[in-house]
């Protein structure tokens, strides 16, 4: 491939109860609520943008919730863990805060250099939060919930499983530039930058394993990052030309994407970093109403009335963190 990926744009799952999947991420994991949408392909249902506080590429997890959807099952063929960064010396309070609010988490040694704490968000999704030796310097969302420095800086890596990793490896080096960094007991971990939060794949091998079921509690699609719509259209022709089923460029207006299949079935996007969330309402107010792309403005109020009332928490706005910051102070 000519051209590199800067790493992880974001990961998109399927949730069930849109207002537990807010009150969980937002005060669970402290992450800020940066775009509250629609599916643009079912307007019918709501899309969920969590991020830091500007819904920087690479520190995304978006959802697609449908209510009183059935679990998935996990399996081969998907990324199965999604993975957030966190500092080191900090997986103790995350299980205490964990804790406090009824959720299950383990302490994994993954290696010398590496601690996870795993989770399951309320609809089944597997959820690590990795405390590695190598530095992230990505700046956190403060949240009322989770202090700045104990805060999720980003995405970390995710998981793909699959049956067979031959064709799968050779996606991801040949095709998506990433270089193989280590490999034991048929995992292998892959990286754009030596390994830095953010822009890590690991390929879990299970040649025994069912394939897994998209539906509640897992992953859609992972997508990786480019910088624009021009280096956009560059992958789009070369993956074509080396046999891929690449769909054509789609507008999700924050920005653009082309989607095709890693031959391991996991649904693959490359995203551009442009234009970003703030293009149809400023930075303190992300997430706060119901954005509609242009050509689905038209039928807002069918769209309102389709949709599920949810209440966004008051701390998801950059104003009142300040303020209660200011308060405790």
């Amino acid at each position: 491939m000519s051209v590199q990926t800067e790493g992880l744009h974001h990961v998109t799952a399927i949730a069930g109860d849109p207002q537990r999947n807010i009150d969980f991420y937002i005060r669970g994991l402290g992450l800020r609520l940066v775009k509250k949408t629609v599916n643009f392909d079912d307007p019918g249902t709501y899309h969920l943008y969590y991020g830091d506080e500007a819904g920087r590429p690479g520190s995304l997890l978006t959802f697609f919730p449908w209510q009183g959807i059935r679990s998935g099952r996990v399996g081969s063929g998907q990324s199965t863990t999604t993975a957030f960064s966190v500092p080191q010396g900090t997986l103790g309070w995350w299980q205490e805060h964990f804790k406090a609010i009824g959720v299950a988490s383990d302490i994994v040694r993954a290696s010398s250099e590496e601690e996870r704490l795993s989770l399951r968000d309320p609809d089944g999704l597997q959820i690590d939060l990795v405390a590695s030796s190598v530095s992230d310097p990505r700046d956190p969302w403060d949240s009322a919930s989770v202090p700045a420095e104990y805060a999720v800086r980003g995405q970390h890596s995710s998981v793909l499983t699959v049956q067979d990793p031959t064709r799968t490896l050779e996606t991801l080096t040949r095709d998506l530039g990433m270089t193989v960094l280590t490999e034991k007991d048929g995992r292998y971990r892959l990286s754009t930058h030596a390994g830095e939060p953010g822009t890590v794949v690991d390929v879990v091998a299970d040649p025994r394993g069912e394939r897994g079921l998209v539906a509640g509690g897992t992953v859609h699609h992972i997508a990786f990052r480019v910088p624009d719509e021009q280096t956009q259209e560059v992958w789009r022709q070369e993956l074509a030309d080396r046999g891929y089923a690449v769909t054509a460029i789609l507008d999700r207006q924050y920005f653009t994407s082309i989607y095709f299949r890693e031959p391991g079935g996991t649904l693959l996007e490359i995203a551009t970093d442009t234009p970003g969330f703030d293009i149809d309402e400023p930075l303190l107010e992300l997430g706060r109403s119901l954005k509609l792309p242009p050509w689905l403005e038209p039928n807002r109020e069918a769209i309102s009335h389709a949709v599920a009332t949810i209440d966004v928490p008051e701390e998801n706005n950059p104003a009142v963190q300040a303020s209660a910051r200011k308060a405790g102070a």
